[in-house]
């Protein structure tokens, strides 16, 4: 039972642990996919420990060994919009990025133990935070363009501080990255074997300090993407998607070929919207990037491709989602500037 009177039915289960208040997500059948119930049991608990002096860090982790979090319960956002309830699925994002805005500025050591897929949402609850320990099965990935939605959840602010364009190459594609490259790109913070996370927990309950908690180890090699980051410098510092893919066609190597053709099946909205978070986002602080994320997203939720993208890749999977606009030069300026535009009474996420 949590010290903070917390369990949102199992699904989260917050305790404290010696000097370490302990988040657990505890979908694993679901990948531990965040829920409105488990958004809010963690922001009670992280509220509680702030300003618990028997808590000197939080410690955040995935039951089951597939993933750490592979984001939001996008099937029910998807049922909430489609029936016309955007009031409802704008509260779970809200508070999700409330959550998130909470992590990024929290007061104590945040440190998040990542092993197998960390996605979308699990992205928010941990890249955030101070540590970020990375397991030799993390899969790190921002797929939203995919489904017709848009990289959030602080992305915004987090994506274009990567070295090389790398944030806008991840934002555009949706492409996975392993262990190598999220520790070579500033996304970990360190890497540790899966083995020896409970050794780490162990530590840092026992209030031992978090560097040595964490250990020295052996700095896995750089990925794939690593090793094409002049290439993905180049390409991705282009001003529009369609110079990004001029630039990768004209570049010729089978991983230009490869990104070229992934960009072409995303949602040309989503893409266009993408590159401009990716630009603006630079200059932003983490409040102004979460306001912008929000207006995104209302204006998203009640847009058309969110939803045919959602029953493209995870109702119906046929893979052949019908884009509209179908195309990257039929998406109007005007259009992009409306999703961006400030609205009344947003939250300030401060």
């Amino acid at each position: 039972m949590s010290d903070a009177g917390v369990t949102a039915d199992d699904a989260v289960l917050c305790e404290r642990r010696g000097e370490a208040g302990l988040i657990t997500l505890n979908r694993p059948k679901a990948l531990n996919a965040l829920t409105l119930a488990m958004v809010r049991a963690m922001r009670q608990a992280l509220d509680a420990w702030a300003t618990d002096p028997a808590v000197t860090r939080v410690v955040v982790q995935g039951a089951g060994e597939r993933a750490f979090c592979a984001g939001g319960d996008i099937r029910h956002i998807h049922q909430e919009g489609r029936a016309g309830r955007y009031p409802d699925a704008e509260t779970f994002f809200r508070e999700e990025y409330e959550l998130n805005a909470l992590i990024q500025r929290y007061p104590k050591p945040y440190v998040a133990l990542i092993d197998g897929i960390v996605m979308g949402g699990g992205v928010g609850v941990s890249l955030h935070g101070s540590h970020r320990v990375a397991a030799e099965r993390t899969t790190f990935a921002m797929p939203e363009t995919g489904i017709g939605f848009f990289p959030d959840v602080g992305a915004t602010y987090a994506l274009p501080r990567l070295p090389d364009h790398a944030g806008t190459y991840l934002a555009l594609t949706g492409e996975r990255i392993g262990q190598g490259d999220v520790l070579a790109f500033g996304l970990a913070t360190h890497a540790a074997p899966a083995a020896r996370f409970p050794a780490i927990r162990e530590a840092l309950s026992e209030g031992a300090p978090i560097e040595a908690a964490i250990g020295a180890q052996e700095a896995p090699a750089p990925g794939p993407l690593h090793a094409e980051r002049a290439l993905v410098a180049s390409c991705f510092s282009a001003d529009s998607v369609p110079a990004v893919l001029a630039r990768l066609d004209a570049a010729g190597s089978d991983f230009a070929r490869k990104t070229a053709a992934t960009i072409r099946t995303r949602s040309p909205t989503s893409l266009t919207l993408a590159l401009a978070q990716m630009r603006r986002g630079a200059s932003l602080s983490f409040p102004e990037a979460m306001r912008l994320e929000y207006r995104i997203l209302c204006r998203i939720l009640r847009g058309h491709d969110f939803y045919e993208g959602v029953r493209s890749v995870l109702i119906d999977r046929d893979g052949r989602p019908d884009w509209q606009p179908a195309t990257l030069d039929a998406v109007r300026p005007e259009d992009i500037e409306a999703h961006l535009a400030p609205m009344p009474g947003e939250p300030s996420f401060t």
